[in-house]
Order: C-alpha cells, then structure tokens, then sequence
C-alpha cells in the first residue's frame, strides 16, 4: 500500500528533526536480516536513547536535504535504515557490535558526524570509540591512580617504621 503525501510528510519531518538534534547517525545496510535480530538490535538501541528508522530512499534523502548538513552524501545502496541518539558513538557503536555477528546481513555504509556527512571508513572509526560511560569510568581511573599509588607507599613506609 502507497503511502499518502501527509504520511511522508510526518516521516521526512521525524527525520528531519531527529537528524538535526542528533551529534551523529549511522548509516545502515540491512539486507536478509531476520525480525527477530532486527528486533533485538531495535531493543538495545532503545536502551542507549536511540532511534533505529527505515524509511524509503527518496524520502531519506529528502530529509537530510532539509537538514542542511554539509558535505558528499555516500551512496545509500540496498536496504537502507538510519539510526540516531544523543550519544555521539552509542548508535555508531551497537550498530558495529551487531554487524559482528551478522557480517553478511548487516553493514555500516556511512552517516553523520558533527553536522558533515561521513564515509564508512569514518563511521566505523567512530563506532570502535568507547561509549561515554566508559570514558568517564576510565577518566576517573586516570585521576585516582596516582592518589592509590601515594596511599600504597604511605603504607609500605607505615609498616616499615612499626617494624
């Protein structure tokens, strides 16, 4: 069934105002991937805050027009879905975990990154970026590792002095 001309209007306006609001989307190829992995990835980017779409070609495209975002669009080929959050890496990155297990159905073909288009190479450049969660956590590491260091010494001279 055709869609009408107000239904492709509210999904190149969701598009539109997804893209805009979002640090950076993915891309995706997902020919010959099952429902049920389908789903389960649609799961897990729900949990990260994004936003998994498929949407046709033309209007896709139509919307990232309006967008306004600079640079060469990479070709779209296939069956193309986009994926977007407020995370800058998090969709990049559950989109490149599951393309490990579904190598043959599953493929990052470009995106968006700080307002520019972005090829493949880029996108998956991105993708292997920790999420932010764990940068903080490795952050906070950094900076309490020289204080545990001075705190084992302080000890060491403690128990060598009571000796």
């Amino acid at each position: 069934m055709a869609l009408t001309k107000n239904q492709k209007e509210a999904i190149i306006s969701e598009l539109r105002d997804g893209v805009k609001t979002a640090p950076s989307a993915v891309f995706v190829n997902f020919h010959g991937l099952g429902v049920s992995d389908t789903n389960a990835m649609r799961r897990e980017l729900r949990e990260q805050g994004a936003v998994y779409t498929v949407a046709k070609k033309t209007l896709l495209r139509r919307a990232l027009a309006e967008s306004g975002i600079s640079g060469d669009m990479p070709d779209l080929p296939g069956e193309v879905a986009i994926a977007y959050g407020q995370d800058p890496v998090g969709p990049a990155g559950a989109i490149a975990h599951f393309a490990k297990k579904h190598a043959k159905n599953l493929v990052i073909v470009g995106g968006i990154f700080e307002g520019a288009f972005a090829d493949r190479a880029k996108m998956e450049m991105i993708a292997a970026i920790p999420g932010v969660q764990v940068l903080r956590s490795m952050f906070v590491n950094v900076i309490n590792s020289p204080i545990q260091g001075l705190v084992v010494s302080l000890s060491e001279i403690a128990k060598k002095r009571e000796a």
